[in-house]
């Protein structure tokens, strides 16, 4: 028998399962389990990783200095104060390496983004799953749930895979009432979705106790290049610096980023599309009896009738080459989460949902 094991939490991580992409036996299905753009990146990104790969012998910045001051030029914020990684997923597991660790504790909410507990756990911290309020984040409960042990708080605004979110008054008043140790970490990866919200940009200038981090993979449509990045104080960036590698970000993906972070005209464009398409699908499933809560993302959480009924309604979507995400995992296993996909994409699969509950209460009546 062998002594050798891995340090304690490792084994209890539950791989994390990404959205379904093919299906046996079936070509050229739609795609809605992943939260991807519909329209893809711009062509100013796609211009930009087509001449990266003329120098792909080349190692990449250390620094990231043309991305980051890209990003601050953008938005608004302080580029020495930018982190750049391979997806928003690194400056999360950043953050865990950095600040967590045995006998610490990281809270995340009921339906929270499923990488916060994987991080916590492969840091050797502890967990704390704090409920939510009817799918959406309770400030109260997290502060009920802080201990001196707290180190992490996470808090996906809007949030995946419920998607909705609270107002900057709520996370302000979350960030003042944390503990002394502990730092509020604001997952903006659907912040673009929402017209005139910063992700807690601001809420970062004006603390020392919040963290930031943002994605290329959804609205900038960048997911295959793995590109994210985090703002935050200077004291926490110069930990958060100390266990990056120099070479973590390549140097296509840095330059495709750069570009889509400019092209803003294109972003408002996807914002826009984006919008509309939830408001009709919300909309056509309501009228066919499955309800949603207002969505402020790029998906809608559809809440069928029963478990039962979401797993039968996934496998016949399936079977019609209808890929979406069911969410049991996210304790929510009564519903669906269907991305906002192109025009096409929602009424075909606000159409088969119809089939679907026509066929179950049909078979039902028999």
């Amino acid at each position: 028998m062998t002594q050798i094991a891995p340090q304690p939490g490792i084994m209890d991580i539950t791989l994390y399962q990404g959205g379904a992409a093919t299906v046996a036996g079936l070509e050229n299905v739609v795609k809605l389990s992943s939260n991807e753009n519909p329209l893809g990146p711009s062509q100013a990104a796609i211009e930009a990783f087509r001449r990266a790969s003329f120098t792909l012998h080349r190692y990449p910045s250390t620094d990231h200095a043309a991305l980051r001051t890209a990003i601050a030029e953008t938005h608004d914020i302080d580029a020495d104060r930018i982190i750049c990684g391979a997806g928003s997923d690194e400056i999360i597991a950043f953050l865990c390496q950095a600040y967590a660790g045995p006998d610490t504790e990281v809270l995340h909410t009921e339906h929270g983004f499923g990488m916060y507990r994987i991080n916590a756990l492969a840091a050797g911290a502890t967990p704390v799953e704090v409920a939510e309020r009817e799918r959406v984040t309770d400030v109260d409960a997290l502060l009920e749930g802080c201990s001196d042990k707290t180190r992490l708080v996470f808090m996906a605004n809007p949030n995946n895979p419920t998607g909705t979110m609270i107002g900057a008054s709520e996370i302000a008043r979350l960030a003042d009432g944390l503990p002394p140790k502990a730092l509020l970490v604001l997952d903006g990866a659907y912040a673009e979705y929402v017209e005139g919200y910063d992700g807690g940009a601001s809420l970062v200038d004006s603390r020392d106790n919040v963290v930031m981090t943002r994605t290329f993979s959804k609205i900038y449509g960048l997911g295959g290049l793995r590109i994210g990045w985090g703002y935050g104080p200077q004291h926490v960036l110069d930990v958060l610096n100390r266990v990056r590698g120099p070479f973590n970000v390549s140097q296509a993906a840095l330059s495709a980023a750069e570009a889509a972070v400019r092209d803003t005209a294109y972003l408002e464009h996807c914002r826009a599309e984006n919008a509309r398409w939830r408001t009709w699908m919300a909309d056509a499933l309501a009228e066919i009896g499955v309800p949603s809560d207002v969505s402020c993302a790029n998906f809608v959480l559809a809440r069928m009738a029963s478990a039962q009924d979401a797993e039968d309604c996934n496998a016949y979507l399936s079977s019609q080459g209808l890929l979406v995400r069911p969410v049991g995992s996210y304790k929510l296993p009564n519903c669906l989460r269907i991305t906002v996909g192109d025009e096409a994409s929602c009424r075909r699969v606000v159409h088969a949902i119809r089939q679907f509950k026509e066929g179950a209460a049909d078979a039902a009546s028999v």
